[in-house]
């Protein structure tokens, strides 16, 4: 109990009104974030291409009638321009982000997590009434020396050894040299970076990722196919880095110099597992005898192996910490995958889980 009497709500007084601005709102955790904010009466104004999947979470919360939905690429800088010029707060999410899909396109992996970022922060640069950015990364911005002793703390050396992790690195540099170039570090205007962990939730549809391939499977009655069973992850349920990019904007806005750096928001070290531990998990609250095999690919592209985030600053300076350890957030992932199955209420379990996230 001691640690949840320092810890930190996101505040729905403070969103009510606030004009926000998110590019990349029709994918996963874009969908999560705008649905979100409008239930605390912001009012959000997405830019992104059509969502990525079919399904998708988008249209499954009906968020096209809920807020103002731009279609636009974040490499055209000219459109984007048009669609920011009133935001007070900017949230930064589109981007290309599989790794394996990375090595199949890398110049569209690099033009859009990197030039994207350029855009970004290039077109708010015109915007008069801007209090703060967050350019949402990854943890795998990092150099990874694959250490099980090694929790990255921000301020460690970027790198990134395939297209995708390396051009999240790229758009944290980016953002850097914009932030002390032109923003004058902070001053006025809060810019930060938030690097987050592995997310599951419901309502992903992405290909190459674990949960989505999970659900997939046992919906259509097949066994889960596992590539990487020894692959650790620092796994977490999508509503903690969204709570604490939340937080994270809400201090840019009252202290810009203050929390203008890079942030990361990662689950405790002990939800810190193996890929074929949240597979377990995952099948055991499924049911109806869910099963998985293993099928290693040696000529697969590489993945890291091994990644931990410490995330004890904003511990510390945003009294952000992880509620829902990695069994709580598998089990509210399949709590809503099942009401998809079973054609229920999305928004109403959206709601649910939001409402006892928060508290």
């Amino acid at each position: 109990m001691e640690g949840l009497e320092i810890m930190r709500n996101v505040s729905n007084r403070f969103w009510k009104g606030k004009n926000v601005f998110i590019t990349g709102h029709t994918g996963f955790k874009g969908s999560w974030l705008s649905f979100w904010l409008q239930e605390m009466g912001a009012h959000v104004t997405g830019y992104a291409l059509e969502p990525p999947t079919q399904p998708n979470l988008f249209n499954l919360l009906k968020l096209k009638s809920k807020i103002k939905s731009a279609h636009g690429d974040v490499r055209d800088l000219n459109n984007l321009k048009k669609h920011v010029k009133n935001a007070e707060i900017v949230f930064h999410l589109a981007a290309q982000p599989i790794v394996l899909e990375s090595y199949k396109n890398p110049i569209d992996t690099y033009t859009t997590n990197v030039m994207g970022t350029i855009n970004l922060l290039e077109a708010c640069r015109e915007n008069k009434t801007l209090k703060a950015i967050v350019n949402v990364t990854t943890d795998k911005c990092y150099e990874n020396r694959e250490n099980p002793q090694i929790a990255y703390k921000e301020n460690e050396p970027m790198g990134g050894f395939d297209p995708y992790s390396n051009s999240k690195a790229c758009s944290e540099l980016v953002t850097d040299s914009y932030r002390r170039s032109f923003y004058k570090s902070g001053e006025k205007i809060g810019i930060a970076t938030a690097r987050a962990g592995n997310v599951i939730g419901g309502g992903d549809f992405a290909a190459d990722r674990l949960i989505p391939d999970c659900m997939r499977g046992v919906m259509k009655g097949e066994k889960i196919i596992v590539r990487n069973p020894d692959s650790t992850r620092p796994w977490q349920h999508v509503l903690e880095p969204l709570a604490g990019y939340l937080m994270l904007a809400e201090s840019l806005c009252t202290s810009p110099k203050e929390f203008s750096s890079g942030w990361n928001f990662g689950p405790k070290e002990k939800d810190a597992k193996p890929v074929l531990e949240i597979i377990e998990t995952f099948c055991k609250f499924w049911g109806n005898d869910a099963g998985y095999e293993i099928k290693r690919n040696p000529n697969a592209p590489h993945e890291a192996g091994y990644l931990k985030l410490n995330s004890s600053k904003a511990q510390r300076k945003l009294l952000w910490k992880p509620r829902w350890n990695s069994l709580t957030a598998v089990r509210k992932t399949v709590e809503w995958y099942k009401v998809y199955q079973e054609k229920g209420n999305l928004s109403e379990i959206t709601s649910r889980q939001i409402e006892s996230y928060h508290g």
